[in-house]
């Protein structure tokens, strides 16, 4: 097979596996079909208010003050007077937009909704919105439409204001809710004036919705712990109390208004939120009017072991929890409308003020509405499985379905009401069960398929490595071989069968990609079984103790690079390790200063896996240091070069200018963040240095010098200036401590090359790279480039989570792209996040590429075994998916997974696109091979 060939076909299949994690674990749970149910009792409430404060966390709201008063008086006497209350707990991803669809349609977000920001979901839905009456929404441009998008008809009617106002670097963000409640009074005086729209809030089944965005914002800017995030919750206070006088007013107090005053997620105390910290999962619920039970004083223990009702001096007053989705179906039932049809949430009872009649009808009604989503996710599963492979969820099969229902009916015919509460709520939690056991029904066929293929591609890609690359005995009968016929025919039949299967169960065109993928693998791995034939033949010339003390090793360190997935402190363990490499190789007697700079190098860099990933205070003047570091290193770099080649003159004006470039961008955070601390905005200048300097970060390096050292220091000094400005602390410190140790580690790999005998030291100074190499100079691999291969992906992981861990939303502080925009965007912020990690990989990866050109080897070999490592890991991270039981588990290893399959693919890529310049002598980076 062609490298092209081979590089284009591998790319496939590693796209192929990186999309199955998401077909298999983040398909959409939500299913159509059903029938609205509603609660045939009448309401007690014929309109409801929801207030969702963004971003409130529940200890801001609930603690009190050190003097024993409250920061929000009016929430609190409902409290403690005339509402229920309690903790509203959320799930990852805590973002604003699943936030919302949990507490308005009852359901967990669609996951694959990320693609679109959180902002749309792919799949339309239904929400209590959908089923009102009419419905008045307020606030932020981010969430309103949403809803007012994917209602029916054009009943639900959405106010925002300009996308441009949610700005970080604002002089006073809670002005955001300031707006909302200006924009509601003037909402209700208009009306007082317009009989058509009099006549509609007349009406029954009403819903007000104001989203509050101004607490958020401000403990994005400021942190929750900060002055203007604590005033905001008191103007909050202060406009919830004025809301519910004029409303109350305006309806002359006719006792049928609800209200729900909630949060759509936390924050943790540095300002970000997204995972599952308790700060940003623990949300508060006050809930009070129209059917809502009165503030119930209590004298025993409660059952909350987490100590926040002492904390809060709460423990006199009963709390009631409830997890997010349960808001939906309370709102529902409190105006009396149908439950949305998609809502997997359990009708909380202990918040409603009305007969056991009614409450066991609500839950009835409740229980048919999960059970109608259990209904037809059965059917849709059954039509699509042969019936006699068929296997239902045994707990509510249809026989036991009709019998808790009959059941239910008769204990509320003879008024035994806690019973058939308890049955119905047994009966929501063997239907939420069973959703579950159907929407994973395919998870393991589709998994083992994965998996087969997965192991077939690693298999070929070693016997291709041993093939092309490796000094075997071969014989003369096996240097070409030919597929016998039987194997050519076995596959046909196995593909024939699979594809019949498929196609009897109608099965999704994904499912016919994943299980028909490994039959080519696997037949490319049949038909190179003579190379192991080969390797068979050569054992006995091979040095096998060292092989398989390599391969104890190679083993040892993926199991660790695993490790440090889940414990970055692993990651400082491995750096230790490596320090000390030069001596057991025996390179300190032929390269002392190199082995002990290469050792120095790993122990700073190790410090950076031990600092905090989250949760840092901005430290500008560490900011400031790093440049000051990239200056004297880089100045160090060209004083050493300059002895052994010289530099032309326009080399020499680019240098100075990349390094003044540096020493701008180690200023411009300190002045950008000294202009927001003071309420200024983002000065005009800093946002113009910072987008230029980001434009021009991959362009410039292509006008430095080709001889590899400069070309290795222009990148570096490019890609650091624009790491300072996304830079808030000591992580900007990184990118020159890695530096260092990559231009240490290309120096002692020649070394090692020249201890193995392999060929003469050539500075890198005077290597050129777009001049001609001989093509006989290229060797073999050898054992030790296996390590080569190792230290490579070992590096790359430690690029990723030396500062952070990527694969936790709540890593990223807002405050990294304060130099470029401070207007809530989250594409280019998280693009320009996303920028930031991926800085490091590029220095490590142009290192890799320059040690393959030093030590004279083929950029393809050493790729291959690094495609093998990789895929070794990835291979790992599948397997513990399948293993782990508890979402927030698979959650964190799916993300592993894909950040493992993401650097392959993203390897792959630029291998194809580096064979493909080569080849047609377009020579940006590679050398030229020269044929003699």
């Amino acid at each position: 097979m062609r490298m092209l060939t081979f590089l284009l076909v591998g790319l496939t299949v590693h796209v192929i596996f990186f999309l199955s994690i998401f077909d298999i674990y983040f398909t959409s749970p939500l299913v159509h079909g059903m029938t609205p149910q509603t609660t045939p009792l009448a309401p007690p409430a014929s309109r409801l208010v929801l207030l969702v404060a963004d971003g409130l966390r529940a200890d801001s709201l609930f603690t009190l003050l050190p003097n024993g008063s409250s920061r929000a008086p009016y929430l609190r006497s409902v409290i403690e007077e005339k509402g229920t209350w309690g903790v509203s707990h959320t799930r990852v991803p805590t973002e604003s937009r699943p936030g919302h669809v949990a507490l308005i349609a009852g359901f967990y977000e669609d996951v694959s909704a990320i693609a679109k920001g959180w902002k749309e979901n792919p799949v339309e839905f239904d929400s209590v919105f959908n089923e009102t009456r009419n419905t008045w929404c307020w606030g932020s441009p981010d969430i309103l439409p949403m809803f007012a998008k994917g209602a029916s008809g054009d009943h639900v009617y959405a106010h925002t204001y300009p996308a441009e106002e949610e700005d970080f670097a604002s002089t006073d963000a809670s002005r955001l809710d300031t707006w909302v409640f200006t924009q509601v009074k003037s909402f209700f005086q208009s009306a007082k004036s317009n009989s058509s729209l009099m006549a509609n809030l007349l009406e029954d089944e009403n819903v007000f919705f104001l989203h509050l965005l101004g607490i958020d914002t401000n403990g994005h800017a400021h942190r929750p712990m900060s002055q203007e995030y604590l005033e905001n919750i008191g103007l909050v206070d202060t406009g919830v109390a004025e809301l519910v006088s004029m409303v109350e007013d305006f309806f002359g107090h006719d006792g049928r208004t609800a209200y729900v005053f909630t949060s759509d997620h936390g924050m943790t105390n540095w300002g970000s939120h997204g995972a599952g910290h308790p700060s940003e999962t623990l949300t508060p619920l006050v809930a009070w009017g129209a059917g809502v039970n009165y503030a119930h004083k209590v004298t025993e223990a409660q059952p909350y072991e987490d100590g926040f009702l002492q904390d809060w001096k709460l423990e006199h007053l009963r709390r009631v929890d409830v997890n997010q989705a349960d808001i939906a179906p309370l709102m529902a039932s409190l105006i009396g409308v149908p439950f949305p049809v998609n809502s997997v949430g359990v009708l909380p009872l202990l918040y409603l003020n009305n007969s056991d009649h009614f409450k066991a009808e609500s839950i009835y009604t409740n229980a048919i509405q999960v059970l109608e989503q259990y209904k037809i996710k059965m059917t849709q599963k059954k039509e699509t499985t042969l019936s006699f492979l068929f296997t239902p969820y045994q707990l509510l099969t249809d026989s036991k379905q009709s019998e808790f229902i009959r059941k239910a009916r008769i204990l509320m015919q003879l008024e035994k009401y806690d019973d058939a509460i308890s049955l119905c709520r047994s009966l929501i939690a063997h239907a939420l069960e069973g959703l579950l056991y159907y929407h994973t029904y395919d998870r393991f066929f589709l998994g083992c398929s994965v998996v087969l293929g997965f192991v077939g591609w690693t298999s070929y890609v070693v016997l291709v490595i041993l093939k092309t690359h490796a000094n075997l005995n071969r014989r003369p009968g096996l240097l070409k071989q030919n597929p016998s016929h039987a194997l050519v025919r076995l596959c046909v039949c196995v593909t024939v069968v699979i594809t019949g299967f498929l196609l009897i169960q109608r099965s999704p065109v994904t499912y016919y990609v994943y299980c028909l993928l490994p039959v080519p693998l696997w037949y490319s791995v049949l038909k190179e079984s003579g190379t192991l034939t080969d390797l068979i033949r050569s054992a006995p010339s091979l040095p096998l103790w060292k092989c398989f003390g390599y391969f104890v090793l190679v083993s040892f360190g993926i199991e660790l690079l695993v490790v440090s997935f889940f414990h970055r402190a692993m990651l400082t363990v491995g750096l230790v390790v490596l320090s000390v490499w030069p001596f057991l190789w025996g390179l300190f007697d032929k390269a002392k200063s190199r082995s002990l700079s290469w050792c120095l190098g790993c122990l700073c860099l190790a410090a950076f896996p031990l600092m905090p990933v989250v949760g840092r205070e901005p430290n500008i003047h560490l900011v400031t240091c790093a440049g000051l570091l990239t200056l004297f290193t880089s100045a160090c770099y060209l004083w050493s070069s300059r002895r052994r080649t010289t530099l032309h003159l326009s080399d020499r004006q680019q240098f100075f200018t990349q390094m003044l470039l540096v020493a701008v961008c180690a200023y411009v955070p300190s002045l950008t963040h000294s202009s927001l601390q003071q309420k200024q905005g983002l000065p005009l200048f800093n946002q113009i240095i910072s987008w230029t300097t980001l434009a021009s970060s991959m362009l410039v390096p292509l006008l430095s010098s080709t001889r590899l050292f400069h070309r290795l220091l222009s990148i570096f000094l490019s890609l650091t200036a624009t790491y300072l400005l996304l830079s808030t602390g000591s992580e900007a410190l990184f990118p020159p401590v890695l530096s260092w140790l990559m231009f240490v580690w290309i120096n002692i790999e020649q070394e090692a090359m020249l201890a193995q005998g392999v060929s003469s030291r050539q500075e890198l100074a005077t290597i050129d790279f777009s001049a001609n190499i001989d093509i006989t100079k290229i060797r073999q691999l050898k054992l030790d480039d296996i390590r080569r291969s190792y230290f490579f992906v070992f590096f790359i992981i430690t690029a990723f989570f030396g500062t952070g861990n990527i694969a936790s939303i709540n890593s990223f502080d807002p405050a990294s792209v304060y130099c470029f925009l401070t207007v809530f965007n989250p594409f280019i912020m998280g693009g320009l996040m996303m920028w930031k990690v991926i800085i490091p990989f590029i220095i490590v990866m142009c290192t890799f590429e320059t040690i393959q050109v030093a030590t004279q080897l083929s950029s393809r070999s050493l790729f291959l075994i690094v495609l093998v490592i990789s895929d070794l890991m990835a291979l790992h991270f599948f397997f513990l998916v399948q293993d782990y039981g508890s979402w927030l588990d698979i959650g964190t290893s799916i993300s592993h997974y894909v950040i493992v399959m993401s650097m392959t693919i993203f390897l792959m890529l630029l291998s194809v696109v580096t064979h493909i310049l080569t080849s047609q002598r377009l020579y940006l980076w590679r050398p030229k091979m020269h044929f003699p």
